[in-house]
């Protein structure tokens, strides 16, 4: 429970975190609601001195679980973590520090840093036109950094009013980081040459943007000076390299060229091709058509190198080097291999928006929506592809590569927050240890954010100096990641009935804490208001 000194107290700290320009709305995107200021009532802190009390403490670098710990925040910061107690007796009474002005009885729970999706987007004004929603549905269930790889299309530079809104703490989101396409959102003309890619880039990054999205369209000059550019910026770049531009640059040619991240798939496998330099596509292939792109790039399987042989190491070897990072976005894709999971999974009836549900269905003209015929021949294809795709993450990872976590949400049955839990338990089946994989999700997060810029991550770990962006939960996620879903998991309890447990109880941002169980309310209570404005069906 959380010990509340004095209400008066919380209303005037939260009063504190909403004046001036922190509590000015900006200007909505085109068939978007305005992303609303935060209310007295959302989050309460952040606080003169945070005390959560007799946790257990996964810090995020790898380190083995502890406890029990008071961890002691003072503004926005970790201040100390405390020893609480000798494990298997009673917590010691009287605990250091006494003049806490909040504290949370996190006895028996599990501390985490905040949860860092590096591949993000927000909706748009088909799927999902409240901002607030996804925002909402990522810190009930942890996150507390968004790379948004962009958060908006159509109208990206309002990525960085919701940027600037997050870092003042007036919405309800988590810290945004905004990347933007190359070419977008400005009125120079298109970027065809290598000098035209550099000045976009000095004006992205004058713009206050944090990297740069490419999507392998443009001449490999062109890409090349864009990558180069960015790295003279302190800019970071990720690198969806689709199949329009493959041929020309792969994922070991953009590593070669200076790529940070690597996000999906895409590329990696054209760079391990056994048998020609281009994949060898069926004659009737249609590129466009999404059905025949989704269906065919699980065929890939037959046509790259022994996993693990000395192709598949040099491969690896060469991106290790250079210090490139995998976003593999396992979770976006896992409708491919089992449609039917996905489809009726346990969150949509109350969670899922019914205009995001429209949108995942069978559509020719949404993205990501390519269930046209989609037969048990393309998910056998899809579970044979996944296990050479996880197999190249994990051998990554244990050569010392860093592999994130990225849940590209909103697209094929993945809806915000879930996608994310969904992401921790795959790279799990891919052979990451559960320790392994808080890693990914927040120390190597942070890095892939703030290793561009040039300094040092503020948060990623929980540590004496760092950010106070924690994930609080009841249940162990070493032992169960399925209890960090906001719908629980079920189970028998010690008398043989079945029990719901799990969730995220509490997230905190930059000191701020959050009932992860009120956001999802939030979240059901927009979800029943859609339903009941539409017709009856």
């Amino acid at each position: 429970m959380i010990r509340k000194r004095a209400i008066a107290v919380l209303a005037a700290c939260a009063a504190a975190i909403l004046p001036g320009s922190a509590s000015r709305g900006a200007e909505p995107v085109q068939g978007m609601q305005a992303v609303p200021a935060r209310g007295a009532n959302e989050g309460i802190g952040p606080f003169r001195k945070l005390v959560i009390r007799g946790a257990m403490l996964i810090d995020g670098s790898g380190a083995p679980p502890r406890g029990p710990v008071d961890i002691v925040v003072e503004g926005n910061r970790i201040a100390s973590i405390n020893g609480a107690g000798t494990p298997g007796l009673p917590l010691r009474p009287d605990r250091e520090p006494r003049d806490a002005t909040q504290e949370i009885d996190a006895t028996g729970m599990y501390v985490m840093p905040g949860f860092v999706d590096t591949h993000g987007h927000n909706g748009d004004p088909q799927k999902a036109a409240n901002p607030s929603y996804g925002y909402k549905l990522w810190l009930a269930h942890g996150v507390t950094s968004v790379r948004g790889v962009g958060l908006y299309w159509g109208r990206p530079n309002a990525s960085l009013d919701d940027k600037r809104r997050s870092a003042a703490n007036s919405i309800v989101a988590p810290r945004l980081f905004a990347y933007l396409a190359l070419g977008d959102a400005w009125d120079q003309g298109s970027i065809d040459s290598p000098e035209k890619a550099r000045a976009w880039v000095r004006w992205a990054a004058k713009s206050g943007y944090d990297g740069v999205k490419l999507f392998n369209a443009e001449p490999r000059a062109v890409t090349a000076a864009a990558i180069d550019e960015a790295r003279k910026q302190k800019l970071g770049t990720v690198a969806h390299l689709g199949q329009s531009g493959v041929a020309d640059v792969n994922a070991r040619i953009a590593g070669e060229l200076g790529l940070g991240t690597v996000t999906h798939f895409y590329g990696h496998f054209e760079s391990l091709l056994k048998n020609g330099r281009l994949p060898n596509y069926p004659a009737n292939y249609n590129m466009t058509d999404e059905e025949s792109r989704f269906a065919e790039i699980a065929n890939f399987t037959d046509q790259i190198v022994e996993p693990g042989g000395p192709e598949w190491r040099a491969y690896l070897e060469s991106q290790l080097e250079r210090g490139v990072i995998f976003d593999p976005t396992l979770n976006i894709y896992s409708a491919s291999r089992d449609l039917m999971r996905a489809r009726n999974a346990d969150w949509h009836d109350r969670y899922t928006l019914p205009s995001l549900y429209e949108f995942y269905r069978p559509s020719r003209i949404n993205h990501g929506s390519y269930w046209y015929d989609w037969t048990t021949a393309k998910e056998v294809a899809w579970r044979r592809f996944y296990g050479p795709y996880m197999r190249l993450m994990n051998d990554y990872k244990n050569m010392g590569g860093r592999v994130t976590t990225g849940s590209d949400p909103g697209y094929i049955y993945q809806t915000w927050g879930f996608a994310y839990v969904q992401e921790l338990e795959m790279l799990q089946e891919a052979g990451f240890s559960p320790l392994e994989v808080i890693q990914a999700a927040t120390t190597n997060g942070a890095h892939a954010i703030y290793d561009p810029k040039g300094v040092e991550p503020p948060m990623g770990v929980v540590r004496p100096g760092m950010l106070a962006d924690l994930v609080i939960a009841p249940e162990n996620p070493l032992h169960n990641f399925k209890t960090l879903y906001g719908t629980g998991f079920e189970r028998l309890d010690k008398d043989g009935k079945v029990e719901r447990v799990g969730g995220v109880r509490w997230t905190v941002k930059d000191g701020i804490v959050y009932d992860a169980r009120k956001l999802l309310e939030d979240v059901a209570a927009m979800v029943a208001e859609q339903k009941a404005a539409r017709p009856a069906s």
